[in-house]
């Protein structure tokens, strides 16, 4: 049988249906909303607020406050007590509205005599479109059957606001001018490469063909229809060819599809069925509470799960519906633009004309981001109001290594671009041709090149590209995809396969470097006012060594008696690499005790980002095997210039006489304690860059594996003898950077410079 409640609210909705159905404008039926709602709640105030341009909220109907105040009264979002269920996109329910702080009396209304206030948000399409509010002369707090009573209610408010009579579309739509005219927008890289294809923007349907249902029997029959079928089709696309060579890629899948699980999440739905919604109008209305309720939190692990879920209810709604085959509308060449998206989306875009991903929020760790670089497509994350710029097949061009997105591009632009994919893709080939060749000088000098990884999706680059060994593999990177710290045994597989796949060749493993701006879902931190220096990397380590020993007991397993090389990042004095080592001595004890095979070659080094370390290289030299230098935080911390900030972050040059001096010290130092020295980061993978490292003495560097073949192709046409020298002229000058004299030296002396 029916709960009484359940029952009450179906009559509710059946009379609210037949208002909408009813005939008259859209403003008559919102007025006839009101009063039915003030009826079936049993309040003597029902109003509607409804969102308009400017963040603005306008009385648009009432029953029971003053009808001159319709369209007079407006509230700003987080102004009044209106404004503040707006903002937080969350119910707000007071026995006494007068005496909430943010009470903002309007006169006009007539509001003065109700003292008992509900109101809830209006949402479509996980945005807030409005405020429904009832309210009462009695004081009283309304029990939880009222609050999703009206939040059910404001499901059907919302198709009215949404349908475009109330409001223009036009209005809704933020104007940019000049909308079909050629523009570029920048972002942030996600993954490189240059592409050129026609826009498709992602808009999964969400369409509710029919709200309300008498018996909620049959709706709970096509709930679960349409999740079977949802988890049988993730499980096909687990399988596809392009994505089973194993790899992150496939635990976020795997991740996804238990998402697709979530039995509280389910059981929500299943509540608003009861209620009277047909599955879809539910799952639409779960969806959008959820996305009010967590969009504003900047939680990265709640932020990729809201995606997730996401695209989940947009995988139900099509199952509902009936539409499910992939698009039969897509051009050859898809250029994928989107708010955000899960993982599982991206493959219903088929991966054979897939050539490049365009994201309004988005991140180089989100899961969608892992899948694409899997799929090899250039990645622009953060491009902002990217969607309200553009119009499906627009001609787009994505140059993914610059994060530049060009927008219906002139003739002489999408010529440059045609041309420049095409001279890419001759020389990748021959980059390739080069892959047996060693990076050795005019002159005969060795110069070991080495990548940097984070993902298994990276190793195959090491064997193609003819790389020396891994230079920086980031431990942290698939600890960041799952959704709960992986245990030793499961950290040990990890590092096993990146020891067989490397085939020998060495691979430098850095510990987690975690904190900052690269936050575990399940590892809870407080804000850091300045991350990129606060609590992060080795001292989030030592202060949690549980974390480190773990980690540290995977990777000496995962060598079995073979070869090891570990590397503590952020070091900043020696007593932060000396406890670290210590942790690492007590591991190796504990293995022995076991019987364990230790590294047969154990090699444990640090890394120097922090200047300070600079001043202590005598006490540490003795300690490392070896010195790695991040180039990119001790970049910024060298010049106090935060990389992520686009105000200051080409302020300076790292190819500036100070930092250039200060590698010269570093590089003559470890020299004379024959200390093997090597450096990872951006810098390495720049050609001009790279000419300047080994002009001051480096022999071994470390990039993304994209970049390798232009380095190996600068090195094997540069003389290391005349590079030496002429650096040697180029000490102590005051230039700002010496960028623009060592582009001159390298077209006067025929190095190949590739920057493209």
């Amino acid at each position: 049988m029916p709960q009484p409640a359940l029952s009450a609210h179906r009559r509710a909705l059946r009379r609210l249906a037949a208002v909408m159905a009813g005939g008259g404008s859209a403003q008559q039926r919102l007025d006839r909303l009101v009063k039915v709602i003030a009826g079936e709640m049993v309040a003597e105030v029902c109003s509607i607020y409804v969102l308009r341009a400017g963040e603005v909220l306008e009385l648009f109907a009432t029953e029971g406050l003053n009808r001159s105040a319709v369209h007079r009264t407006r509230l700003r979002v987080d102004e009044g007590l209106v404004g503040s269920v707006a903002a937080s996109a969350r119910p707000l329910n007071l026995p006494d509205a007068q005496a909430h702080p943010k009470f903002s009396y309007r006169p006009e209304t007539g509001e003065e005599i109700y003292r008992s206030l509900l109101g809830v948000p209006v949402v479509r399409g996980g945005r807030v479109r409005g405020v429904l509010v009832v309210q009462n002369r009695a004081s009283r707090q309304y029990d939880d059957e009222e609050v999703e009573a009206l939040e059910v209610f404001a499901v059907v408010i919302a198709e009215l606001i949404a349908g475009g009579d109330l409001i223009s579309p036009i209005e809704r739509t933020t104007a940019q001018g000049g909308a079909m005219l050629p523009m570029r927008l920048t972002g942030i890289r996600i993954h490189g490469g240059l592409a050129a294809g026609e826009a498709v923007l992602h808009t999964p349907p969400v369409g509710i063909p029919r709200m309300f249902a008498d018996d909620p029997g049959p709706e709970h029959d096509r709930l679960a229809a349409a999740v079977a079928a949802m988890h049988s089709q993730l499980d096909d696309m687990l399988e596809l060819s392009e994505l089973k060579d194993g790899g992150e890629h496939r635990d976020v899948l795997h991740a996804f599809r238990q998402a697709a699980g979530d039995r509280g999440w389910l059981r929500r739905i299943r509540e608003a069925i009861d209620s009277g919604l047909t599955a879809e109008a539910a799952v639409q209305k779960v969806q959008d509470d959820t996305r009010a309720r967590m969009g504003r939190i900047a939680d990265p692990y709640l932020a990729e799960r809201l995606h997730d879920l996401e695209d989940i209810a947009w995988r139900l709604l099509r199952h509902l519906s009936g539409r499910t085959a992939a698009r039969a509308d897509l051009p050859e060449n898809v250029a994928l633009f989107a708010r955000n998206m899960g993982p599982a989306e991206l493959l219903d875009y088929e991966p054979r004309r897939l050539r490049a991903l365009v994201l309004e929020e988005g991140s180089p760790t989100t899961h969608v981001a892992i899948v694409a670089r899997a799929l090899d497509v250039p990645v622009v994350g953060m491009v902002e109001g990217v969607l309200s710029r553009i119009d499906p097949s627009d001609p787009v061009i994505v140059d993914g290594d610059n994060a530049q997105v060009f927008i219906r591009p002139g003739d002489d632009v999408q010529q440059t671009a045609a041309d420049n994919i095409r001279l890419r893709e001759r020389r990748r080939r021959a980059y390739a041709a080069m892959r047996d060749e060693p990076a050795v000088t005019r002159d005969g000098v060795r110069i070991s090149l080495h990548v940097n990884a984070g993902l298994l999706m990276d190793l195959p680059s090491l064997q193609d590209g003819g790389a020396d060994g891994i230079g920086l593999y980031r431990t942290e990177i698939p600890f960041m995809v799952g959704s709960e710290f992986p245990g030793v045994d499961a950290q040990t597989e990890l590092y096993r396969t990146v020891l067989d796949r490397a085939g020998g060749k060495p691979v430098m493993f850095r510990t987690l470097d975690v904190g900052g701006d690269k936050q575990l879902p399940y590892f809870r931190a407080a804000a850091d006012q300045n991350p990129a220096m606060g609590w992060r990397s080795i001292r989030v380590a030592l202060d949690r060594p549980g974390m480190l020993r773990a980690q540290l007991r995977a990777l000496i397993r995962a060598a079995d008696g073979g070869a090891l090389n570990v590397m503590f990042p952020m070091i900043a004095e020696v007593a932060e690499f000396a406890a670290a080592r210590r942790i690492l001595d007590i591991e190796l004890g504990r293995r022995a005790a076991n019987g364990g095979a230790p590294p047969g070659a154990l090699r444990v080094g640090a890394m120097l980002e922090v200047p300070g370390l600079m001043w202590q290289l005598d006490s540490l030299l003795p300690l490392v095997d070896f010195l790695s230098v991040g180039s990119n935080d001790l970049f910024q911390f060298l010049f106090a210039a935060d990389r992520g900030n686009p105000r200051v972050a080409d302020r300076y040059d790292v190819l500036s006489p100070g930092l250039l001096s200060l590698l010269r010290a570093l590089v003559e130092r470890c020299r004379a304690a024959k200390v093997p020295l090597s450096l990872c980061g951006e810098m390495a993978g720049r050609p001009i860059e790279a000419m300047a490292l080994i002009g001051i003495g480096f022999r071994s560097i470390s990039m993304p594996p994209a970049r390798l073949g232009p380095v190996k192709a600068m090195a094997r046409s540069l003389s290391a003898a005349g590079i030496q020298g002429y650096m040697e002229t180029l000490r102590g000058l005051p230039d700002h950077s010496l960028r623009e004299r060592l582009r001159g030296y390298s077209r006067d002396h025929g190095v190949v410079i590739d920057d493209g």
